[in-house]
């Protein structure tokens, strides 16, 4: 419902070469659009008979979302979102039985007309998604959520999530061996953090369309900078020979690797 960078890779984390036998995925989207009407469509995945649901949203408390989770309240459900980011908020999900993973490093896109057009979109996603899958935000929900569908393979009642996804916790996902390309990815998510607080202005307060446009430039020239510095981090790695490669193998357990010509194992 609606997009943060998360949403467009979401439903492809879990399956990346297509030859999982152990879980289906079937996505529901209601494109940029999340409100009230477009949570009660969701009901056309009653029909799936999902054991999992995966709710991803920007703001999951908003009008939305929230009707949203009343219709799944009885089905596994994990909402992955950039809010809230205050503790009631995400003790309100919690008590309901929801998990969650909340990223805090998933901007808001500087979506004022004045600015964003298509392409603006496309590219501002694009240093997002290339940002956390470098420096180990994406491992982190992927990794998460397959625990969750490991256990409801096993039978059991899964174990939902509640992680706060700041900076710290996302690149120990990572996979770092130098110290020096750790430090350049945690500084990408720092970076992508200040991406909101810059967008928010821009997006909610400000009225000049100089101030909105100069801000919301000002925004997604910051992400640009976030997705470089993830990049040179990405380089260290293989500079040296040491990325960390995870992919699933066909009972979808999660193999490792961390040499070019190594085997998954």
């Amino acid at each position: 419902m609606g997009n943060i960078g998360t949403s467009i890779v979401i439903d492809l984390l879990f399956d990346e070469i297509a030859q999982r036998e152990d879980c289906e995925t079937r996505t529901f989207s209601s494109g940029a659009k999340m409100s009230k009407k477009e949570a009660k469509e969701t009901e056309e995945l009653k029909g799936w008979n999902p054991d999992l649901v995966i709710m991803i949203s920007p703001n999951a408390m908003a009008p939305g979302p929230v009707a949203a989770r009343e219709i799944w309240k009885d089905v596994p459900t994990i909402v992955v979102s950039d809010g809230p980011t205050k503790k009631e908020g995400r003790q309100k999900l919690e008590d309901a039985g929801f998990g969650y993973i909340i990223l805090t490093v998933d901007p808001l896109i500087g979506a004022k007309r004045e600015y964003l057009d298509t392409v603006e979109m496309v590219n501002f996603n694009a240093d997002v998604i290339k940002t956390l899958a470098l420096t180990g935000a994406i491992r982190l929900v992927q990794e998460t959520i397959d625990g969750v569908i490991e256990e409801l393979k096993a039978g059991k009642t899964p174990t939902m999530p509640h992680i706060l996804a700041k900076p710290e916790k996302c690149v120990e996902y990572g996979g770092f061996t130098n110290p020096y390309a750790k430090a350049k990815a945690l500084g990408a998510l720092h970076i992508l953090n200040k991406v909101a607080e810059i967008n928010t202005p821009a997006c909610f307060m400000m009225k000049d369309i100089v101030d909105i446009t100069l801000t919301a430039a000002a925004g997604h020239e910051t992400a640009r900078v976030a997705a470089m510095l993830a990049d040179e981090a990405r380089e260290i790695e293989k500079s040296n020979d040491t990325v960390s490669r995870k992919p699933h193998a066909k009972d979808g357990k999660i193999l490792s690797k961390t040499r070019l010509y190594e085997k998954p194992q």
